[in-house]
């Protein structure tokens, strides 16, 4: 396939790495920012150009990887006929390309990518479209690129971004808190780095209910009580600390 890669971040990076191992042909980088469009376009191997510049015509699809807000301004910047035209946003419908071309979709990586990556990990992909033919393409482009894919609606995926929002960005948010946590009170947080891997290893084998554990789902008032006096000075890690505790015990 030929493509033209619309976005010059994280996503637009490694999609556009995975994209070109695959054999396909990247044509172009355009971006807002022509600076970085030069950029990727240097490790992709392709021309580049900004949002008024001259578009190539000849791709079989238009890749948009940029951010929620700039989708919805898509409209008024680009016209690609009858060509396909996909976005790779979790919570976005896939009509907001409707006014893109005649053939849209979705192409949505449910990985958190950052362009940094040295080791790309698998990203499975949900894949939609707006009719029977361009749905069948993007799944077929999508299996070239990943092992995991999956044709799903526009509810399915947004249901799915939240989800990956609670068990990605949630729990580093705590990963950060207690990083803070551990420097303030000179321990090392490196010392939980196992067992942070083994808990994330461990739903892939069963439910993540059966295998809660811990002070509040025994009961454990005693060890909760001394855990919560040693979090008098970090509120918003007490705060979790106790909204946590109060949802784990509510589930037994």
């Amino acid at each position: 396939m030929r493509i033209v890669m619309i976005g010059s971040g994280n996503v637009a990076t490694v999609l556009g790495k995975i994209i070109k191992k695959a054999g396909h042909e990247i044509l172009q980088v355009v971006s807002r920012n022509e600076h970085a469009a030069e950029s990727l376009a240097e490790i992709l191997g392709c021309g580049h150009c900004g949002y008024k510049g001259l578009i190539d015509e000849t791709a079989d699809i238009y890749l948009f990887a940029i951010s929620d807000t700039a989708l919805y301004e898509v409209g008024t910047n680009f016209d690609f006929g009858k060509k396909i035209a996909l976005h790779t946003a979790g919570s976005v419908s896939k009509n907001v390309l409707e006014h893109v071309s005649a053939n849209f979709g979705v192409l949505y990586p449910l990985q958190s990518l950052r362009k940094e990556m040295t080791s790309i990990p698998v990203i499975p992909l949900l894949v939609d479209g707006n009719n029977k033919e361009t749905k069948k393409t993007i799944e077929e482009f999508a299996h070239t690129l990943s092992p995991i894919v999956s044709p799903t609606t526009d509810e399915e995926r947004v249901n799915l971004h939240l989800a990956a929002v609670v068990v990605s960005n949630f729990s580093n948010h705590l990963y950060a808190l207690t990083e803070d946590f551990c420097q303030k009170e000179r321990v090392d947080f490196h010392m939980l780095h196992p067992i942070i891997a083994e808990t994330a290893l461990r739903i892939e084998k069963k439910s993540a209910a059966e295998l809660q554990t811990g002070p509040a789902l025994r009961n454990d008032f005693v060890t909760l009580e001394k855990h919560l006096k040693m979090l008098q000075r970090y509120p918003a890690l007490k705060n979790i600390y106790l909204k946590m505790t109060d949802s784990i015990m509510s589930s037994k």
